[in-house]
């Protein structure tokens, strides 16, 4: 899954720690949220789309073709 929280907080001006701050997690979380090595659940990702004024779906790309 490939996501945009870095560019949307990089937009907003804000450091991981402020990011983990206004959603109430440690900044390790973001770092890992950013460089996908952590894929947050979903409330956390509703959370963070909220945040920025976003879907989860725009923040959250998933690339996952179904097999046939």
């Amino acid at each position: 899954m490939e996501n945009r929280v870095r560019e949307y907080r990089e937009t907003a001006g804000w450091s991981q720690g402020e990011l983990a701050r206004r959603l109430g997690v440690s900044r390790q979380t973001i770092n890992a949220v950013e460089t996908d090595k952590y894929d947050p659940s979903l409330p956390l990702a509703l959370r963070m789309a909220g945040l920025f004024g976003l879907e989860v779906r725009g923040l959250f790309i998933d690339h996952w073709t179904p097999k046939e």
